[in-house]
């Protein structure tokens, strides 16, 4: 069994490393050998370029694929696994043309394990560690009234001027500012066109209380299925979100108002324009901190008093490990390896685990990556 292992770009080191270090067969495929050597050389020698049919040509039945690609490659990565029963990781989003393998996968008897980085990854874990919780409670009933959050935001850890700064290129970022986004708010949907026009503060309950600014972001609703949220129970607020340094709307006014103006292939020029010119002005220097944030919530209320109330509250940065946001999204794609090589997922295509054993394992183990994790209980 071989864990072929795609991509070394900056977030997929320190979990590539695990397992090398822990004595995993595993092939390195890169589009660039000189990169991939540079990152883990000195764990392992065998490196190879990516190409897709010189991976068919050696895989077989219960290795598994690790795709850290760009996002494109995943459902053609997942076909060919499923072709030769072989399992496929992603740390990406479900996206629809993944989904619509689950009944192949589940022929072939092969696991195609998608969200299971940052976000989507560890927030899930702790959307479904608080839901078996409330679900467990003594305040639980099903005609309270719940309100869920989830922010996350990776920001520096020493704040600039722009409140931001970019470990790889701007573009990905400034394309996500053009996008729609759909939460519950007072109890009825709420859309978005664009993240500035719901921008709202939000204190985190972190070791010490701080306050950051935090927009909902692309299609909220669905993951209410997904962390197992009764359709019965009455909802007023279910948000998943950014979180931004305070005074970052303010620092990127002039961007939003540019963005807005902009389309066609003009338009994708220039902001091809102002991403290299973002990166040139605001990008990580060698060795400075990031730092990230994640806070996922629940409340319950009943008679307008609170009877639940619960924050998942996660703090990380930068140290003499490497950058947070690599820690937190590649450790996780490892742990979720072992987990289908050690037969705990099963075959079909899934989101990161909701089994309270799994989850209650992967946070303990996250835990050691942050510098701050803690369930703050409100109401105690």
């Amino acid at each position: 069994m071989t864990i072929h292992w795609c991509g070394t770009g900056l977030s997929a080191i320190p979990g590539l490393r695990r397992l090398l270090e822990a004595g995993r067969e595993v092939t390195v495929w890169n589009r660039t050998i000189a990169k991939a050597e540079e990152a883990v050389g000195d764990l392992t020698k065998d490196i190879r370029v990516f190409d897709i049919d010189a991976l068919g040509a050696v895989l077989v039945s219960g290795d598994v694929v690790v795709s850290m690609l760009p996002g494109d490659w995943h459902v053609p990565l997942a076909e060919l696994c499923i072709a030769k029963g072989a399992h496929f990781v992603s740390s990406s989003y479900i996206a629809p043309e993944m989904k619509a393998l689950d009944a192949k996968a589940k022929a072939a008897g092969v696991a195609c394990v998608n969200e299971v980085g940052l976000d989507p990854g560890i927030d899930h874990l702790m959307a479904h560690a608080l839901v078996a919780d409330y679900r467990a409670s003594d305040a639980y009933d099903t005609d309270n009234t719940l309100s869920f959050i989830s922010y996350c935001g990776g920001v520096p850890k020493v704040a600039n001027p722009f409140r931001y700064k970019f470990s790889w290129s701007p573009l990905g970022v400034l394309k996500a500012l053009r996008s729609p986004s759909r939460s519950i708010r007072d109890g009825a949907p709420l859309d978005v066109n664009r993240p500035w026009d719901a921008i709202s503060s939000y204190e985190a309950p972190l070791a010490e209380a701080e306050t950051f600014e935090v927009y909902p972001n692309r299609d909220s609703i669905p993951f209410m299925a997904d962390y197992k949220f009764d359709p019965n129970w009455k909802v007023d607020t279910f948000v998943r979100g950014t979180l931004r340094l305070n005074g970052w709307a303010e620092a990127w006014g002039d961007v939003f108002t540019e963005i807005e103006t902009l389309s066609g292939p003009e338009g994708d020029a220039r902001l091809k324009e102002m991403s290299d010119q973002f990166w040139e002005e605001n990008s990580y220097d060698e060795g400075e901190p990031d730092r990230v944030i994640l806070c996922v919530a629940l409340k319950a209320e009943k008679d307008g008093t609170e009877v639940y109330h619960k924050t998942y509250a996660m703090d990380a940065w930068g140290d003499a490990r490497g950058t947070a946001m690599a820690r937190l999204v590649s450790i996780p794609v490892s742990l979720a390896i072992e987990a289908v090589i050690d037969g705990k997922i099963a075959a079909g295509v899934h989101a990161a685990p909701s089994e309270e054993a799994l989850v209650s394992e992967w946070l303990s183990h996250i835990g050691t990556l942050a510098q701050h994790m803690q369930i703050v209980d409100h109401t105690a």
